[in-house]
């Protein structure tokens, strides 16, 4: 599984609403479809009305998705090390 971010808008009332969203799928057309369903779902958009201007790659460990993290919490440091003061 890999991480992408896909970026478009689709029509809500007379204005456009953007979104960026990140979803975890196997490949790109696997991420597109992921990202229908939950819009559909969500706010009641058929596919159709849905325009995607891009989707890309991303390292898991940029994203703040909670589906992201979730997905590659064995791969991601969430904790930040504490830092060592050796000059006592």
């Amino acid at each position: 599984m890999k991480a992408f971010r896909i970026v478009g808008y689709y029509p809500a009332s007379k204005k456009k609403q953007d979104f960026t969203i990140d979803v975890v799928a196997s490949d790109e057309e696997d991420a597109r479809h992921r990202l229908y369903s939950h819009i559909g779902s969500r706010h009641r958009v058929q596919r159709r009305h849905i325009t995607i201007e891009s989707i890309d790659k991303i390292d898991p460990s940029t994203s703040s998705s909670a589906n992201v993290i979730h997905a590659f919490r064995d791969t991601i440091d969430s904790s930040p090390s504490p830092p060592t003061d050796d000059s006592e």
